[in-house]
C-alpha cells in the first residue's frame, strides 16, 4: 500500500467520521468538518447579502437550503477524493477498462472513484484483482449508506423546521398578530380569568422543548432564516420571555398568584432561555450585553393589560432586572441572523412610532 493510498484511506475515514458525528451522533458542535464548512458558507452569504441593502433578507433566506446542498457536495467531494487517491496507483494494472489503453491521470481516478461510490455505477473501468474488487464493493456500500443516511437526515431537518415554524406562527397568533407579549398575556387572561392559561402555556412548553432539542440534534436548523421575522427564533423566544417577565413582575400577585407560580410559566421561561443559549453557544453570534427598558414601553404593556380587565401592580424595576437576565442573549442571536431589534421587540417599535407621530402632531 503506497503513501498516496494511505492518505486517501485516511481522508475517507475523516469524512465518514464527520458524516457519523453529524448525522448519527447528532449533537450540536460535535462534527469535525461540517460545522466549520457551514459557518464559512454562512459567512459568504452574509457578505453577499450586505451588498444588497434591503434585499439582504431575501438573500439570507436562501442560505439554509444552499448550505444543505453545499454540505452534501462537500461530503461527496471528500469521499471521492479519498477514493481517487486509493484507486490511482492501481490504474492500468488491477483497475483497467475492458478494452483500449488505460489513463493514469488523477482525473481518471476521480471518475472511477465517483462511479464506484455511486449506487448507479457504470463506466468502462473494472477491478481485476481480489483487493480492488473488495475496494469497489466497499465503495459502493459506503456510497449507498451515506446517501441513505443523508436523505433521512434531511427529512428530519425539514420536519423539525416545519414544527419550528408552527410554534412561531402559534405564538404570533396568540399575540393577535402583533408580536406583543402584553397582548398575548391579555388574551390568555381575558377579564382577569387565567383558568385556561396554564393549559395553553403547557402546550407551548411542549412545542418549545421539541424545538430546542431539534436545534441541538440538527445544527443545520440554525441557518434557516425566513424573510418574515415572525418565524425567527429570536422573535418568538423574545415574546415568550417577555410574557413570563410581565407575568412575574406586573400581574397582581394576590389575584393571580396561582397562575404566576404555575409550572408552565417557569418552564416556558427556562425552555426559551435554553434555546437561546444553544444558539449562542453553537452559532457564530455576536456579543451584545446591552439591555434597556423604556418606561413608555413598559407603560404601554401595563395599559394593554388594564384594558383587558386584568389587575396589575406595575414594578418597572423588577421588570427591568429580570429583562437584563435574558435580553442580551436575544441581542446576540438576532443581529447574527440579520434581524433588527425593532423586528423582534414589536411593542418597542410600535411605541416609538406612536411617540414620533405625537411629536410630529405637536410640531404642526
Amino acid at each position: 500500500m503506497t503513501l498516496e493510498q494511505i492518505a486517501g484511506a485516511a481522508l475517507m475515514v475523516l469524512f465518514l467520521a464527520d458524516v457519523f458525528l453529524t448525522v448519527l451522533y447528532a449533537r450540536a458542535g460535535t462534527g469535525l468538518l461540517a460545522p466549520v464548512w457551514n459557518r464559512c458558507v454562512w459567512a459568504l452569504f452574509k457578505g453577499i447579502a450586505g451588498v444588497f441593502g434591503r434585499g439582504r433578507t431575501t438573500i439570507l433566506s436562501f442560505a439554509g437550503p444552499v448550505i444543505v446542498i453545499c454540505l452534501i457536495a462537500f461530503w461527496a467531494l471528500g469521499l471521492t477524493l479519498g477514493a481517487a487517491l486509493v484507486i490511482q496507483p492501481e490504474l492500468g494494472t488491477a483497475i483497467r477498462p475492458s478494452s483500449g489503453g488505460t489513463s493514469t491521470e488523477f482525473v481518471t481516478a476521480l471518475l472511477v472513484a465517483g462511479n464506484s461510490l455511486s449506487i448507479v455505477g457504470g463506466g468502462d473501468y473494472s477491478p481485476h484483482s481480489s483487493g480492488t474488487r473488495l475496494l469497489f464493493l466497499l465503495n459502493s456500500l459506503i456510497g449507498a449508506s451515506v446517501l441513505s443516511l443523508v436523505l433521512s437526515y434531511l427529512v428530519q431537518v425539514y420536519s423539525a423546521l416545519r414544527e419550528r415554524n408552527v410554534l412561531a406562527m402559534t405564538v404570533h397568533q396568540l399575540t393577535g398578530e402583533t408580536g406583543d407579549a402584553a397582548e398575548m398575556l391579555a388574551r390568555l387572561g381575558p377579564d382577569g380569568d387565567f383558568s385556561n392559561a396554564t393549559s395553553e402555556l403547557s402546550n407551548l412548553v411542549r412545542s418549545l422543548v421539541m424545538t430546542k432539542e431539534a436545534h441541538h440534534f440538527y445544527p443545520l436548523l440554525f441557518y434557516f432564516r425566513f424573510s418574515d421575522p415572525l418565524y425567527s427564533v429570536s422573535r418568538f423566544s423574545f415574546v415568550l420571555l417577555d410574557l413570563t417577565t410581565l407575568t412575574g413582575t406586573t400581574l397582581d400577585q394576590q389575584a393571580y398568584g396561582a397562575f404566576v407560580r404555575s409550572a408552565p410559566v417557569g418552564a416556558l421561561q427556562r425552555s426559551a432561555l435554553l434555546l437561546l443559549k444553544t444558539l449562542d453557544r453553537h452559532f457564530p453570534t455576536q456579543s451584545d450585553a446591552h439591555a434597556s427598558v423604556n418606561p413608555g414601553n413598559y407603560a404601554a404593556a401595563t395599559e394593554t393589560l388594564q384594558r383587558a380587565g386584568i389587575s396589575v401592580r406595575p414594578n418597572i424595576q423588577a421588570y427591568a432586572d429580570r429583562r437584563r437576565q435574558w435580553e442580551p442573549l436575544v441581542r446576540s442571536v438576532a443581529p447574527t441572523m440579520g434581524y433588527d431589534m425593532d423586528e423582534i421587540d414589536c411593542r418597542r417599535a410600535s411605541h416609538e412610532v406612536a411617540t414620533l407621530s405625537r411629536v410630529k402632531a405637536w410640531d404642526r
